[in-house]
């Protein structure tokens, strides 16, 4: 018989956008390979949805809040519909950006010195010595981020705005120069590197990440082979220092110069658009689109 899928997109998040263009994509590529789909714009009846509904799997492609914190995964769980991604817990821990890091530096994944500031604070001295990031300690996909230049005279304020969205809580960590390099852990195995390069911009933020053109990926990395390396070995500690399930992607920088590396944060419910990572990294380990969600389909249990 044929398994019912429901993929699970949209929401009210701010990467309610890119959720429907990676929840679109992985509909059309699960039912390529032979499942019927159910496609779900969330809003906040989803429990009654799914209940009627009654799928066998929930395929979550949902991004930001509500989608990758836990909650959507508790719902699954209440109505014991197997699920894609990770559970409750560990998605929960990961999208707490500053305690995400905790849990990877306990385990022996480098990190950046940071510290938890209120946005209010952070706009009206600097709180950590030029450069520095500022991000909110919940948000993915780069929305929210702020980088503090060096040699910049007063800090941003952009962040004290009344329609911030990003929520109160800031996370500061010193910047760290060089690469930006991404790890694929699918299951219990690295599928490699990719290094990714703004086409315009200094960093990889939102538009980078989901503006066809925005950015060039490198994929495998160009970089030395131990590096190479340690990134998939950090990459795999945290997925399970945190508990991920199915696929996660974390992110890094390295500063050639100073023989830098740190590990960011770890994305439980990576982007699954036409210019996403993963995607290109199950690819480049020998798995196409289609093979890759069908793969997360047959992974998805409850008690994750």
């Amino acid at each position: 018989m044929t398994r019912h899928v429901a993929v699970l997109m949209g929401g009210w998040s701010v990467e309610r956008e890119v959720s429907l263009s990676s929840g679109t994509a992985c509909a059309k590529a699960l039912e390529s390979v032979g499942f019927r789909v159910t496609r779900i714009d969330v809003q906040r009846d989803i429990a009654q949805v799914l209940a009627d509904l009654r799928p066998d799997v929930a395929f979550n492609a949902l991004h930001g809040r509500f989608g990758e914190d836990g909650l959507i995964q508790g719902v699954l769980e209440i109505l014991r519909i197997p699920y894609t991604h990770s559970g409750v817990l560990a998605s929960a821990l990961a999208i707490r950006k500053d305690k995400a890091k905790l849990v990877a530096a306990a385990a022996g994944v480098p990190v950046a010195h940071g510290i938890v500031v209120s946005r209010f604070d952070a706009a009206k001295k600097h709180v950590l010595q030029p450069p520095y990031v500022l991000k909110p300690v919940n948000e993915g996909s780069s929305v929210g981020v702020v980088i503090v230049k060096k040699g910049r005279e007063h800090p941003p304020q952009e962040i004290a705005r009344e329609d911030w969205p990003c929520g109160d809580t800031l996370l500061a960590e010193s910047f760290i120069r060089g690469r930006e390099l991404t790890c694929a852990v699918m299951g219990g195995k690295s599928l490699g590197v990719t290094e990714i390069r703004a086409s315009t911009g200094e960093f990889y933020d939102y538009d980078a990440k989901y503006t066809k053109g925005g950015s060039i990926h490198i994929c495998p990395a160009q970089i030395l082979p131990k590096i190479y390396q340690q990134i998939e070995e950090c990459a795999l500690t945290a997925h399970q220092a945190i508990g991920c399930r199915g696929v996660s992607r974390s992110d890094f920088r390295y500063d050639d110069e100073t023989d830098t590396l740190v590990w960011l944060e770890v994305n439980t419910q990576p982007g699954m658009t036409e210019t996403s990572l993963v995607p290109e990294l199950a690819a480049h380990a020998g798995m196409n689109f289609g093979e890759l969600v069908k793969w997360m389909v047959e992974d998805a249990s409850l008690d994750r």
